[in-house]
């Protein structure tokens, strides 16, 4: 970028979904008149709390663009981006080979920008520390495993005083990256017993028994939070701001592991990164690697409809990696590792931007 050109400012605004399409209409993916100074993105609810710190600090310093960004969930924010009625979508899980052809403004560019634990939550207040293996994670979560004094669960936890209460199971009633990101864990460790596959959405009432749902990370915290005996699985960031318990997971090498910045930063440095920006640090190897870290990406056209548009999410999207990458551990999240970033920073060259 040329730094003697004058940066756009943004204008932060998190607003709803639907406010934001209403407010979008037409005119939004790169129209003509003020549209062309508003960037409208929306999707994942996990990168919300970077979002957020992100767009905040560019406001500080940049003018004349205003940057919205609506979390709700990255199914939504795909489908979404497929009909150009946002500029960029964030997303936790990326668009299936099959989908691509659906996308209306033609090839996608993946960005990703931070990753992040997704937590096993969960509400025992007699319990302040609990272990689960991968195994008795898919049990609990295919409805196998119904209280919590199970003998899979103590075996876990030697010496835990375990309470016979019984186990609600919260999940993601919307279509969500986190949930894909989860049962793909569950799936790798433990497909005997988690038959569901993976995805943003999983046919949770084939299970022999009741799940309870909530929307957006935020939704699934509060299941946890009101339902002594509830387990969900929840962003670190949400798990955090909502005061949840948390359960340290068996990892691929055998290690209980918490859920911590540090965690997920070892295992997207053991995930394998494909020339289109995409990796899965989902049960990456190394003894420090959270098993169920979660990348996130922002999901952009690379052909733009318009100069104003496609210029001003150039500079955003360069601000994610310069400035905006130290804002992650803040906001409970790992940073990218600096290759990863480099990588990024050099794919910003393939927007196609109109004169």
């Amino acid at each position: 970028m040329n730094a003697t050109r004058k940066r756009p400012r943004v204008l932060a605004a998190v607003v709803g979904l639907a406010a934001l399409l209403a407010a979008c209409g037409s005119s939004s993916g790169g129209g003509s008149g003020s549209a062309a100074n508003t960037l409208n993105g929306g999707g994942s609810s996990f990168q919300k709390n970077f979002d957020e710190a992100v767009i905040a600090a560019y406001a500080d310093r940049n003018s004349d663009v205003t940057v919205n960004y609506a979390a709700s969930s990255s199914g939504t924010g795909k489908s979404a981006l497929q009909t150009k009625t946002i500029d960029w979508a964030g997303s936790d899980s990326l668009p299936k080979p099959d989908e691509l052809s659906s996308y209306q403004g033609g090839k996608l560019l993946y960005f990703p920008t931070v990753a992040a634990p997704i937590t096993v939550s969960y509400n025992l207040s007699s319990v302040k520390t609990l272990k689960l293996s991968d195994h008795t994670l898919a049990e609990i979560f295919a409805l196998k495993i119904k209280k919590w004094n199970d003998a899979a669960i103590a075996k876990d936890n030697p010496g835990v005083d375990l309470p016979s209460t019984s186990i609600t199971v919260a999940r993601r009633a919307d279509a969500s990256g986190t949930t894909s990101n989860f049962t793909k864990f569950l799936e790798a460790v433990d497909p005997t017993d988690w038959t569901l596959g993976h995805g943003d959405t999983v046919d949770w009432a084939s299970l022999p028994g009741t799940t309870q749902g909530g929307t957006k990370n935020g939704g699934v915290a509060q299941i946890v939070t009101g339902t002594e005996g509830a387990v969900g699985y929840v962003a670190l960031a949400d798990a955090t701001g909502s005061g949840l318990q948390t359960a340290q997971i068996e990892n691929r090498a055998g290690k209980f592991v918490a859920p911590t910045v540090e965690g997920a930063a070892a295992a997207v440095a053991g995930a394998k990164l494909s020339p289109d920006l995409s990796y899965d640090p989902i049960n990456a190897p190394g003894a420090s690697a959270y098993p169920v870290t979660s990348p996130t990406w922002i999901l952009v056209y690379e052909n733009q409809a318009s100069h104003g548009t496609g210029t001003a999410l150039k500079d955003f999207l360069s601000f994610v990696y310069s400035d905006g990458e130290g804002m992650a551990k803040a906001a409970g999240y790992a940073p990218l590792p600096s290759a990863l970033i480099s990588k990024a920073t050099a794919q910003l060259s393939k927007l196609q931007i109109p004169a």
